[in-house]
């Protein structure tokens, strides 16, 4: 793929991917994938070697430093797959009592979370196969690209499972309707101006937010608050589960309301249900805890696009890491009120300010000029600091709408999470054929019970949708 993050044998690593390499974050992305049938490591290898994937030219590049200290790609000679594939016979877990396929699969990637980075002598991604699990863990240098990257280009090399002709289907990959552009041209001036006055205000209040949150201003300490050097505190993992029907159902019960704004009310309550239980009456009414969300600038594409452009070594496909950073802040209020929904909507009203900020760009942007002029020493110590200010992370991942097969295997699930962060308190979220998977990645000494946290957040769409099934049932 081509672009202007990378393309070829001597290219400079993108700003953002120098800042991913830099030891504070050195930032892994591990992406579970479950199997239906057992692993046919031949037919892995088989379809590695004819991938998209090893034709791109990231994943056949190593890391190498000019005498400035600056990062560059470097076409590697030979691509041996024997060093990319670690193959695990044995069942994984470690605990004295047998535990099931996804508690042990979790339990090996909390452990890789805090384990040593991907060697730099080879190209950085490994394959590891969990024999015992039928599941296959890629570690993927978050240099290589984003989430949304990464997610379209496996998929491009995936199918679906009722038809082995076609690609899998993404959301974003559908036309946008026509209908909704220009919605505002009926609108009179006045209200226009309101529009435009209000924007320019809630850019300027977000920016300075932003600005405060990489220096000084940080959130209360709570039980989920983590800090300089937690990255290094060991790790649990646990998975919330969802039906994304459920969250369509919640969504209907507040106009213009998107999933996203469903997702942001479910941690809302959730997390105030988590505090009230772990610290009862000790948390102020209202306390704000902040998270930073992970937000794609691109403009998506539809995975036969994406596969298009691909084969034709298109230099138009924007490849890499574009994304920028919002604060979404969150406050404690006790579970006991009469309508659940009040999550949802106070979630809409802070997303839609924040939509109407340029926030997400202008951290970008921060990236791409600090980088250059100050290096990647300050441009990494200002983005941990935004990190250690804050009380969590989040990151939400489009996944096919349908069932899909990975060399020839069916895909039950599909989940990630990353190496960790100076939070204590990580979530990851990927939707895959009708069912929206949570990996929920915490500091066990500081977040003992990540199952028990997890359990808020489904008991949370729960209630919403129990809410929003008796609205619907009233009107």
């Amino acid at each position: 793929m081509g672009s202007s993050d990378d393309d070829c044998a001597e290219q400079p690593l993108s700003p953002p991917g120098r800042l991913f390499l830099h030891p504070r974050w050195n930032l892994i992305i591990h992406c579970a994938i479950g199997l239906k049938n057992p692993i046919d490591i031949d037919a892995i290898k088989s379809r590695l070697k004819t991938s998209l994937l090893l034709s791109h030219p990231r994943f056949s590049s190593l890391v190498v430093r000019d005498s400035h200290g600056v990062e560059h790609w470097q076409k590697a000679t030979d691509i041996d797959l024997d060093r990319h594939i670690i193959i695990l016979h044995n069942p994984v877990s470690t605990a004295s009592q047998p535990v099931d396929h996804d508690t042990a699969v979790n339990d090996y990637l909390a452990d890789l979370s805090i384990s040593s980075g991907l060697s730099t002598d080879k190209p950085l991604w490994e394959l590891h196969l969990l024999m015992a699990h039928n599941c296959c863990v890629f570690r993927l240098h978050h240099a290589l690209g984003d989430g949304a990257s990464l997610m379209s280009l496996f998929l491009a090399d995936c199918r679906r499972a009722d038809d082995q002709e076609k690609l899998p289907t993404l959301a974003y990959g559908k036309k946008k309707d026509k209908k909704r552009v220009n919605t505002s041209s009926g609108k009179g001036w006045w209200v226009l101006l309101v529009g435009f006055l209000s924007m320019v205000w809630f850019n300027l209040v977000f920016v300075v937010e932003f600005v405060m949150r990489s220096l000084w201003v940080c959130d209360s300490k709570t039980e989920i608050s983590g800090g300089d050097g937690v990255e290094l505190w060991p790790r649990k993992l646990a998975t919330a589960r969802f039906r994304l029907q459920d969250m369509k159902l919640v969504k209907k019960a507040v106009p213009n309301a998107t999933i996203n704004d469903v997702l942001f009310g479910v941690i809302s309550s959730g997390l105030s249900r988590y505090l009230e239980h772990r610290t009862p009456n000790a948390l102020p009414e209202g306390l704000q805890i902040t998270g930073l969300a992970m937000v794609d600038l691109r403009e998506q594409l539809g995975l036969q696009e994406l596969s298009d452009m691909m084969k034709s070594n298109s230099p138009g496909l924007i490849w890499g890491n574009k994304f920028g950073m919002i604060l979404l802040p969150i406050y404690y209020h006790k579970s006991n009120g009469p309508d659940p929904l009040v999550y949802l909507k106070r979630a809409k009203v802070m997303i839609d300010r924040r939509k109407r900020s340029l926030q997400a760009h202008f951290s970008y942007k921060t990236i791409l000029s600090t980088m250059p002029y100050l290096g990647a020493k300050v441009t990494a110590w200002l983005n941990y600091k935004i990190l250690c200010n804050t009380s969590f992370s989040i990151s939400n991942i489009i996944g096919p709408e349908e069932e899909i097969t990975a060399a020839g295997n069916t895909v039950t699930y599909l989940r990630v999470n990353s190496t960790t962060l100076p939070h204590a308190l990580t979530m990851h979220m990927v939707s895959y054929a009708g069912r929206v998977d949570m990996q929920i990645l915490v500091a066990k000494d500081i977040i003992p019970d990540p199952a028990f946290l997890a359990n808020c957040f489904e008991e949370a769409l729960l209630d919403m949708k129990e809410a929003a099934s008796r609205n619907a049932t009233m009107s």
